[in-house]
């Protein structure tokens, strides 16, 4: 999509495709986004789909935070999962790095009842396990919330690429990064 205008005018199910992934596994999201239009700039869409995150309730945030995939493992994902676990070396892992991201997976889900969330973009295996070793010593109540915070940093990245736009750019308010 070219421009937030043109996103307005296309059909529900295209409108509801196009966004269904940037939370992963939410077409609820993607739905009520769509009854929402028209948006005015990509961040008033944006903002909009965080606070519906935001507004539901504590069920409907963990089944958002249990959607996502272990960081490391060799379950099924979505494209996007898979890209980004690509590229911060998460897919071609050793056996013995496997082995250790499998471990703390399972101790991080015994401990929270979810799965450990990173927005992994610009960071390496290494600094990824060292950030669910740290997130361990967590409360359940500080990580459940920096879980949603590292979701919405994911579903950042893949809305920004979804409209093809820098975070940094100004501009009308077509572009991402308004300020309207």
């Amino acid at each position: 999509m070219a421009t937030i205008h043109e996103f307005n005018q296309i059909t529900k199910d295209a409108f509801i495709e196009q966004l269904e992934g940037i939370f992963e596994h939410a077409r609820w999201l993607a739905e009520q986004a769509a009854a929402g239009r028209p948006y005015h700039s990509p961040d008033e869409l944006f903002r909009k789909m965080v606070k519906m995150v935001e507004d539901s309730g504590e069920d409907r945030k963990r089944e958002l935070i249990r959607a996502h995939p272990d960081l490391g493992g060799r379950m099924r994902m979505s494209a996007h999962s898979a890209s980004e676990q690509r590229e911060s070396g998460l897919q071609n892992l050793t056996k013995e790095e496997y082995t250790k991201f499998q471990r703390a997976n399972e101790k991080y889900k015994k401990k929270f009842g979810f799965p450990f969330i990173l927005a992994v973009r610009g960071k390496n295996k290494e600094e990824i396990y060292a950030a669910m070793r740290e997130r361990l010593c967590h409360s359940s109540e500080q990580e459940f919330q920096t879980a949603l915070e590292q979701i919405y940093q994911i579903a950042y990245f893949r809305f920004t690429a979804l409209f093809n736009q820098s975070n940094e750019n100004g501009g009308n308010s077509d572009e991402f990064g308004s300020t309207e």
